[in-house]
């Protein structure tokens, strides 16, 4: 909708669900500023993610990730790949494909959210250490079944896909390809010993994982600056003590 870069809203020090939209971005070529970290006498700084939350909007965003191109405020993950997909061919052409991208882009929604719910599963506005003995519990659940259903659902897409291509949908890298990425990452950081003992079951995954990483556009941005690495402050934290299932 505009000849401008992209302004992406997102919290400056974690990848977060930030991530997801970056790499689609990197992998398009496309131009954008991380408005978050730009310096606060630039209008940086997390002041700027609230700011454009409380935006008067007639559809306002709950919560960042925001895209903004020219007039277009966009929130969620899925919906922003949805529009970046359709933009930058990182989505299939057919109107079924981008549909069943959409669906496997939910999909990894859910397991995002079950992911973080591991080190908070009582409530986002209390610390970590005010709920050990409950997360403890979640995680066992998470990383002994919950985990499995999921990545073992998406090698099971990966291996049925028509196309033989080893991508999610239809015959070339799409934005759900990037996300599965990340999700692989970032389980691989939070949770090695159970991500290292399911490895076996997932070669398609891995197989995935490895072809992205390869790409240039993506290589060369996992080499950058504009890469955060993970912390204990994002989504996917690691604490040993949660990694149960392999213990």
């Amino acid at each position: 909708m505009s000849d401008e870069p992209y302004r992406l809203y997102y919290w400056p020090s974690i990848p977060g669900r930030g991530e997801f939209v970056r790499l689609a971005l990197a992998e398009a070529d496309a131009p954008y500023v991380d408005v978050a970290r730009l310096p606060e006498r630039e209008g940086g700084g997390a002041a700027s993610v609230i700011e454009v939350l409380r935006r008067e909007l007639s559809v306002p965003p709950l919560a960042p990730p925001v895209l903004v191109d020219g007039p277009l405020v966009l929130a969620q993950v899925a919906t922003i790949l949805l529009y970046l997909g359709d933009r930058h061919g990182l989505a299939p052409a057919d109107p079924a494909g981008r549909l069943h991208a959409n669906q496997l882009q939910l999909t990894i929604a859910d397991l995002v959210a079950e992911a973080h719910d591991t080190h908070h599963p009582v409530a986002m506005g209390e610390y970590y250490e005010d709920q050990m003995a409950e997360a403890r519990r979640r995680a066992a659940h998470f990383t002994g079944v919950r985990m499995a259903k999921f990545l073992g659902y998406f090698e099971r897409v990966l291996d049925g896909n028509p196309s033989a291509s080893g991508f999610a949908v239809g015959d070339r890298l799409s934005y759900v390809d990037l996300s599965l990425f990340q999700v692989a990452e970032g389980l691989g950081y939070a949770f090695p010993r159970a991500f290292e003992r399911l490895r076996g079951r997932l070669p398609r995954l891995g197989e995935l994982r490895d072809r992205v990483a390869a790409r240039p556009r993506i290589a060369a941005y996992l080499e950058s600056p504009r890469r955060l690495p993970f912390s204990e402050g994002g989504i996917f934290r690691r604490y040993p003590e949660l990694d149960i299932a392999a213990i």
